[in-house]
This record gives structure tokens, sequence and C-alpha cells, in this order.
């Protein structure tokens, strides 16, 4: 069994900064990849950022160059969002796939407004 915390959402103005966070417990080990997804109210779900088991990243094309996706040990995942912009507004969800099962946190909610 795996549990999934996401931590860090806001409120934030556009142009500024957040740092999101996804504390897993359970069996996760460091060579499941850990995702990074956002859905946004009437939209679908997207990946947002991928980090695997040798430290290789990935972005949409629509957050490249502003967020970084890291990992601190096999269950700490985090992922930096700069110059954010009000399209950035959703809800962010931590997400593992591990022993056949897709794995989600309850997400995060982040806002960029003025």
């Amino acid at each position: 069994q795996v549990q999934l915390v996401e931590s860090g959402g806001g409120l934030v103005q556009p142009g500024g900064s957040l740092r999101l966070s996804c504390a897993a417990s359970g069996s996760i080990f460091s060579f499941n990849a850990m995702n990074w997804y956002r859905q946004a109210p009437g939209k679908e779900r997207e990946l947002v950022a991928r980090i695997t088991s040798i430290d290789t990243t990935s972005y949409a094309d629509s957050v490249k160059g502003r967020f970084t996706i890291s990992r601190e040990n096999a269950k700490n995942t985090y992922l930096q969002m700069t110059s954010l912009k009000p399209e950035d507004s959703a809800v962010y969800y931590c997400n593992v796939f591990a022993y056949g099962i897709n794995y989600w946190g309850k997400g995060t909610l982040v806002t960029v407004s003025s």
C-alpha cells in the first residue's frame, strides 16, 4: 500500500513562486518514477513533470523552463514552480505507478491571481 500526501499549494500572484511537496509512505522505492499532474476546472488531468529512478526529468511544454521537479530519497518529491501564470491555476496531484496500481494523492490547490 502506498499513500501520497501533497502540500505547498496556495494563492500566489502572477510571476510568483511556489514549492509543492509530495510525501510518500508505504512501499515506495527509488526505482519508482514520480509524477506531478494537474487538473484545472473543466479540463482533463495533465502530466506536468516526471522524474525517473535515475533522476531523468521531463516536463510539459507549457511549464518548461519555469518548473523543476526533484526528489530527496525515494519518498519525497518536489515541484518548484516559478514565473507562475494564471493558467497554472489547478489542483496539483502527486502520482506513482507501483505494483500494477496507479496511486494518487488528494491534491493541493494552486491559484495564481492578482
